[in-house]
């Protein structure tokens, strides 16, 4: 069976009522037939449910269907995507350990590395996304046990050439751990480059339509057994409400990144044409400088469009303001196009320099294209950007 098939298909085994859309198991705890069943659960000599801190059948589905897409062993799900981030890190590493990273990452990303696993004593080396194969590899260490990256990054769109990243993990012996969030694996499938950790914030294109908070990480089985020891002890669990809600909005992430991708092409293409618009950046657009590579390791663009507008903060805010159907909102992936400006929100606690490496200016926007009407949409950003002017 193809991916949307299975999507729709995978659910929870029917219970003695025979109901057809899978049930929602809204409970703290599952009961044991007798003392015996009790401690063989806890020894995991038998598997199944004990608590839902450790594990429960609708958070289960949902991690059932993101591994099935990531071609995964196995998955933990958690309660946002950047707890799911931080487990991959905190399960895996020790003190005296050094990562490479790509310097293009989501600010709390940035934070983690920079700021909290150096309390650690864990290092880190950042190199452009976009750098040749002989600069990652000199950033090996004789102590870098993990490769990090986002790709598309958030907010820049930089990619990184995932087949080569996955020659030099293969060759030194080192975790191949990606976001996969932007992409989605419906465009892009980083396991198939070696990846045996990739990370999601669900609360974006698996939900869907802004509704919870989700994150989940998946991966080989060794490398997941060591991220549900590191979750059942510290308890980042995924509540069961918010499975279900994106369990179901799954069955749909075909359909929906379709039109995604379709109304952000075009959408980045008509702001290539308006005036007062300093860049646009999109990797399927002919302009963008990986557009080849975009086009080699992703099945369409994305839903995530950039754009600099020339006059700084000043005209961002005589922008946003014109808006009429845009919504101004740090959260992406939402059927309504929601917008942002990452030098003020989800990067402003980066520093200036830093942000200016990433490409991030007082003029930066970042797009998450929605479900709307695309004639809607491009009039609408067409009479802002004009009228700030």
């Amino acid at each position: 069976m193809k991916k949307q098939t299975k999507l729709i298909r995978i659910q929870t085994e029917k219970t003695q009522f025979r109901e057809h859309s899978t049930p929602l198991y809204l409970t703290s705890s599952f009961c044991f037939e007798d003392a015996q069943m009790g401690k063989d659960l806890f020894d995991n000599t038998l598997e199944g449910n004990i608590y839902s801190r450790f594990s429960n059948p609708t958070v289960q589905e949902f991690v059932d269907k993101v591994c099935m897409l990531e071609d995964a062993d196995e998955g933990i799900a958690t309660a946002t995507g950047m707890a799911a981030v931080f487990a991959g890190f905190a399960a895996t590493l020790v003190s005296g350990d050094h990562i490479v990273s790509s310097k293009a990452l989501f600010g709390s990303a940035h934070q983690i590395i920079t700021q909290i696993l150096p309390n650690w004593g864990i290092t880190h080396t950042y190199i452009d996304a976009s750098a040749p194969k002989e600069e990652w590899e000199n950033a090996i260490q004789p102590n870098t046990k993990m490769i990090y990256l986002e790709t598309p990054s958030n907010p820049g769109l930089e990619l990184v050439d995932m087949e080569m990243i996955g020659e030099l993990v293969k060759k030194n012996n080192l975790i191949y751990f990606v976001d996969n969030c932007f992409a989605t694996p419906m465009l892009q499938t980083p396991s198939d480059y070696g990846a045996n950790l990739i990370v999601h914030s669900a609360t974006k294109f698996f939900d869907g339509q802004g509704r919870v908070l989700g994150g989940i990480i998946v991966g080989t089985k060794a490398l997941i057994e060591k991220v549900r020891f590191f979750c059942r002890q510290t308890g980042p669990s995924l509540a069961p409400f918010n499975a279900w809600v994106l369990t179901k909005g799954l069955e749909t992430l075909g359909l929906r990144l379709d039109r995604h991708c379709e109304n952000a092409l075009k959408l980045a293409k008509a702001l290539e044409t308006i005036k007062g618009v300093k860049k646009v950046n999109y990797p399927f657009l002919p302009s963008h400088p990986q557009y080849e590579l975009a086009k080699k390791q992703m099945t369409a663009g994305g839903a995530l469009v950039t754009f600099e507008l020339e006059g700084g903060f000043d005209r961002v805010v005589k922008f946003t303001k014109l808006l009429k159907i845009v919504s101004l909102t740090s959260n992406l992936g939402d059927s309504r196009t929601t917008i942002t400006n990452p030098d003020t929100t989800t990067h402003a606690k980066v520093s200036k320099e830093d942000k200016a490496k990433l490409g991030i200016f007082e003029g930066s926007m970042r797009v998450s294209v929605g479900l709307e009407d695309i004639e809607d949409l491009i009039e609408d950003f067409t009479q802002a950007i004009e009228g700030s002017n």
